[in-house]
């Protein structure tokens, strides 16, 4: 299923990746797609594929600056509408990835996960997940881990059609696509730890 759907959106998603493509060479140069390593089921790392949405700019030591001051006005406009996410239909039809499931996080976070929240792990990560559509980066990391887990326990083939059906009201809405003071959310540090 993941792939049949996968390989019809990026059909049909393709003139939009087009375009979102050209407007990120014209106006900040190459690279267009943005690759990191990710941790994805059972922590296995893979290279995850997202439209660029943030400059490379450096302070006078060579260091990059913070990602609030380093993403662009095209790049703000994609990840309101996570357009930026497109690539990532290919990472689903690779086996990498899935259309649903928690969200592939830093490879750093995982030694920092309670054994309960290492559950995520246990299926793939996906592109859109029940984190996604119950609040996005608004809520905590604890909220969303828990969404997580639950997600684990409970994910059938109708909660996967649920997610589905609600993921393009939520990008139109634009909710949750940050916390306040931040670009998307801050960093995780480990439960327990003064993190929102």
């Amino acid at each position: 299923m993941d792939v049949v759907i996968a390989g019809g959106a990026l059909v049909v998603a393709a003139p939009v990746m087009a375009m979102v493509a050209l407007g990120i060479r014209m106006c900040e140069g190459g690279p267009v797609l943005f690759r990191q390593v990710r941790p994805g089921y059972k922590g296995r790392p893979f290279t995850l594929l997202k439209f660029r949405t943030m400059s490379e700019k450096r302070d006078a030591e060579g260091r990059l600056l913070g990602d609030a001051q380093r993403l662009t006005r095209l790049g703000k406009w994609l990840r309101q509408l996570s357009l930026d996410e497109l690539p990532q239909l290919w990472n689903v039809l690779r086996g990498e990835m899935s259309l649903v499931g928690p969200r592939p996080l830093l490879t750093q976070y995982l030694g920092r996960y309670s054994a309960e929240q290492a559950r995520r792990h246990e299926v793939k990560p996906g592109i859109t997940g029940w984190a996604q559509v119950n609040g996005r980066n608004a809520t905590s990391w604890e909220e969303r881990f828990a969404l997580d887990v639950w997600y684990v326990e409970h994910g059938s083939v109708a909660l996967d059609a649920w997610i589905l059906l609600r993921t393009p009201w939520e990008m139109l809405m634009r909710r949750g696509v940050a916390q306040a003071g931040h670009v998307s959310m801050p960093e995780f540090l480990g439960s327990g730890r003064g993190q929102r």
